[in-house]
C-alpha cells in the first residue's frame, strides 16, 4: 500500500518524461504520433489500475486514519517532509482524478486536438495528472502548495496551444480568417483566456502561501496531520482568522467562488474538450478539498468566524451562475433576421455558447459545495464532498458531449444548434438519438434529479444549512437555504430549456446551421454561402469554415485523426465527409455516438447512476474522516 500510493503519484511524471523521448523502434509502429498517444493511454490506464488496487486494499473500517503513508525527510532545516497518505476524504478524489485522466487520454487517442505536437500534449496531460494526484495525496503544507501550483503550467499550454481548434473540417483558421464571434477562438483569444487563468490562480496562490506559512510557522510544523490534531491549539484567534482569510482567497479562486470566478468561462470556452473535462472535473475540486483538509481542522476558530461570509458568497454564486445560464439558454432574435445589407450595422450580441453555459453552471454547483463547507457540520461537509464527486462525473460528461456536438456541427452556439429563435429545436433525438439521450441524461443529472448523483450532495448541503454548527446564526443560514432552493429551480429551468432547444423539435429550414455549413433540416449540406451572408454571419457570431465557401483562400490543414466512424457513416472531419458537400443527406445522417466516445462516456454514466442509487457507498467512506477532522483528530 505504501509503495502503491507513491507509484501513483510518481508514475505520471516518469511517463511525461518518457513521452518527450523518441519511441523505441519496436514500439514506434507506422505512426510515431499514434505511438505517443498510445503511451498516454497506457500510462494513465496503469495509474487507474493502481488507484483501483489502492481502493480495494483500503481499510474501510478505519477510513478516518491516514493509510498507505510515506514519511521521508526532504528539507530538515525547514522540517519539510515528503509525507503522503490517504483517508476517506482524499481516496474518492484520487480515484476520480485517475479515471477522468484516463478517459481523456483514451478520447484523445482517437480525436487529438490540433494545434501542437502530440508528444507535448501527452506530456502536459501527464504532468497535469501528477499535480492533481499529488494535491490529494500530500500531507505537508509546502508540498501541498507545490502540487497545487504544478497544474497551472500544463493547463495554461493546453488552453493557449490546443484550445478552440476542434472543428468538423479539420482546418484551423487563422486569426484573420476566423469570423468574429466564431466558435474557434483566434490565437489571441485563446492566449488571453490562458493568461487570465494563470494570473488569477497565481495571484490567489501567493496569498494562499502566506496563510500556509503563517499556520506552519506559528504551529511549529508543516505536517498537516499534526496541525489537524492540534486543532488550532497553538494559534491565537486573530492568527487563525488571518490564516483562513489568506488561504480561503487562494482556494476560492480555484473553486471558483463568486466574485473570483471570472477567469472560468473564458478558460472553458477556449480550452479543448479534454482540457475542459479536467478543469471542471478535477482542478476545481482542489480548491474545495483544501478548505476541508486545511482550513477547517487547522484553524477552526478562524473558520467559524468567516463561515457566514463564505456561505453568503456561496449563495450569491448559486444564484449568479443560475441566472447567467438562464440568460444564455433562452432564445434570442433569429440570426437569420439579420442577414442582408443591414447586418453590418447590427451590433454583435453575446453568443449563447454551450461550453460557457456549462462553465457558469459550475459556479452555481460549486456554490452548493462551498455552502456545505460553510455550515461546519458533518452533514454539510459530507454533502460538499459528495457534490464534489458528482460534479466531476456529471460535468465531465457534459463537456465530452458538447465537444461531440462541436465536432458534428462545427459550433457550440446554442442559437445555431437550435436553428434560430423561430425554430422548434435541433431535433437531436431524431438525428442522433443516443447522443441526444446522453445529453438529456447529463442535463437531468446536473439539475439534481433524485436517483442520480447530483441530488444527494446538494440536498445534504442544504440540510446542513438548516441546522448549522453551534454559534452560527440559524436565521441567516435559513435565508441562505431558501436562496439556494431558488437556485435549484433556476438550474432546472435552464437545463430543461437547453434539452428542449437541442434535443427536441425541428430545425428551421435555411437557418443558421445551414449558414454555418452544418447539415440543413432537409438533409443537405450547402454548397456555397454568398459573401453577403458570410459577412452577416460573422457579424452575428456564427461560424463559417473554409470548406463552406468556394471562394475561401486555402488554409493549412491541421493534423487530425480520421478513423472511420463506428456508426458506418463518414467521420465529419474526414475528406470523405467534406467531399459529400451538396449531396443529399437524411435528417438522421449526423453521426451518432462512436465506439471510442461510448468507451469514454459509459463509465461516467454508470458511476452517476450508482452514486445516485447507492449514496451510502461514498458517504460511508467520507463520514468517519469528516467526523475525525471536525473533531480535531479525536
Amino acid at each position: 500500500m505504501q509503495l502503491l500510493l507513491a507509484a501513483i503519484v510518481v508514475l505520471p511524471l516518469l511517463g511525461a518524461v518518457a513521452a518527450l523521448l523518441p519511441a523505441p523502434p519496436g514500439l514506434r509502429g507506422r505512426d510515431p504520433e499514434q505511438a505517443v498517444l498510445r503511451h498516454g493511454v497506457t500510462v494513465t490506464g496503469l495509474v487507474l489500475v493502481l488507484s483501483v488496487a489502492l481502493a480495494i486494499g483500503f481499510d474501510y473500517d478505519r477510513a478516518e486514519k491516514m493509510q498507505a503513508t510515506t514519511d521521508v525527510r526532504w528539507i530538515p532545516a525547514l522540517d519539510i517532509r515528503v509525507h503522503l497518505g490517504i483517508d476517506g476524504i482524499s481516496l474518492p478524489l484520487l480515484v476520480m482524478t485517475a479515471l477522468l485522466t484516463f478517459l481523456c487520454a483514451l478520447y484523445s487517442y482517437f480525436r487529438v486536438p490540433p494545434g501542437g505536437s502530440p508528444m507535448a500534449f501527452v506530456a502536459l496531460l501527464l504532468v497535469l495528472e501528477a499535480g492533481t494526484l499529488a494535491t490529494f495525496a500530500v500531507l505537508d503544507l509546502i508540498l501541498f502548495f507545490l502540487a497545487f501550483e504544478m497544474v497551472l503550467i500544463p493547463m495554461y499550454f493546453l488552453i493557449a496551444r490546443w484550445g478552440g481548434q476542434e472543428n468538423t473540417a479539420g482546418a484551423t483558421p487563422t486569426a484573420a480568417q476566423a469570423p468574429a464571434g466564431s466558435d474557434a477562438p483566434a490565437g489571441s483569444d485563446r492566449e488571453r483566456a490562458a493568461w487570465r487563468f494563470i494570473l488569477y490562480t497565481l495571484l490567489g496562490s501567493v496569498v494562499m502561501l502566506l496563510g500556509l506559512l503563517l499556520i506552519g510557522l506559528k504551529g511549529g510544523t508543516f505536517d498537516m496531520v499534526a496541525l489537524a490534531s492540534d486543532n488550532g491549539a497553538g494559534l491565537s484567534h486573530s492568527t487563525q482568522v488571518i490564516a483562513v482569510l489568506a488561504i480561503g482567497v487562494g482556494l476560492a479562486v480555484k473553486a471558483p467562488m463568486w466574485p473570483l470566478h471570472s477567469w472560468l468561462p473564458d478558460a472553458h470556452t477556449a480550452a479543448p474538450t479534454v482540457g475542459s473535462v479536467l478543469l471542471a472535473g478535477v482542478l476545481l475540486k482542489m480548491g474545495t478539498y483544501g478548505l476541508v483538509r486545511i482550513a477547517l481542522p487547522m484553524a477552526p476558530d478562524g473558520a467559524h468566524t468567516l463561515a457566514p461570509y463564505l456561505a453568503a458568497f456561496a449563495v450569491v454564486g448559486i444564484l449568479y451562475g443560475s441566472l447567467a445560464c438562464l440568460a444564455l439558454a433562452l432564445p434570442t432574435s433569429d440570426p437569420g433576421d439579420r442577414l442582408g445589407p443591414a447586418a453590418a450595422l447590427t451590433p454583435a450580441r453575446p453568443k449563447a455558447d454551450l461550453k460557457r453555459l456549462i462553465a457558469y453552471s459550475s459556479v452555481g454547483h460549486m456554490g452548493f459545495v462551498l455552502l456545505g463547507i460553510a455550515t461546519l457540520t458533518p452533514t454539510g461537509v459530507n454533502g460538499a464532498l459528495f457534490a464534489n464527486i458528482a460534479h466531476g462525473l456529471i460535468t465531465g460528461l457534459l463537456f465530452f458531449l458538447v465537444g461531440a456536438l462541436k465536432e458534428r456541427f462545427g459550433s457550440t452556439d446554442l442559437d445555431l444548434l437550435a436553428g434560430g429563435a423561430r425554430a422548434s429545436g435541433a431535433a437531436l433525438y431524431g438525428r442522433a438519438p443516443r447522443l441526444g439521450g446522453l445529453l438529456a441524461f447529463g442535463a437531468v443529472a446536473s439539475l439534481g434529479l433524485p436517483g442520480l448523483a447530483g441530488f444527494w450532495g446538494e440536498m445534504l448541503a442544504m440540510f446542513g444549512a438548516y441546522e448549522p454548527a453551534d454559534g452560527l446564526s440559524r436565521p441567516a443560514y435559513l435565508t441562505f437555504l431558501a436562496l439556494a432552493g431558488l437556485g435549484t429551480l433556476l438550474t432546472a429551468a435552464y437545463l430543461l430549456i437547453v434539452v428542449r432547444r437541442v434535443c427536441m423539435g425541428e430545425p428551421a429550414a435555411g437557418g443558421a446551421l445551414a449558414a454555418a455549413g452544418a447539415p440543413a433540416p432537409d438533409g443537405t449540406l450547402p454548397t456555397a454561402v454568398p459573401a453577403a451572408v458570410g459577412a452577416a454571419t460573422a457579424a452575428s457570431g456564427t461560424t463559417r469554415t473554409a470548406e463552406t465557401s468556394p471562394d475561401a483562400a486555402p488554409t493549412a490543414t491541421a493534423p487530425t485523426e480520421t478513423a472511420p466512424s463506428d456508426t458506418g457513416l463518414p467521420d465529419p472531419a474526414s475528406p470523405a465527409a467534406v467531399a459529400t458537400v451538396g449531396s443529399p443527406r437524411r435528417d438522421d445522417a449526423i453521426a451518432d455516438v462512436r465506439g471510442h466516445e461510448l468507451a469514454a462516456w459509459t463509465p461516467l454514466v454508470v458511476l452517476t447512476v450508482l452514486a445516485g442509487l447507492w449514496p451510502a457507498a461514498l458517504l460511508g467512506l467520507t463520514d468517519p474522516a469528516v467526523q475525525h477532522l471536525l473533531g480535531g483528530g479525536s
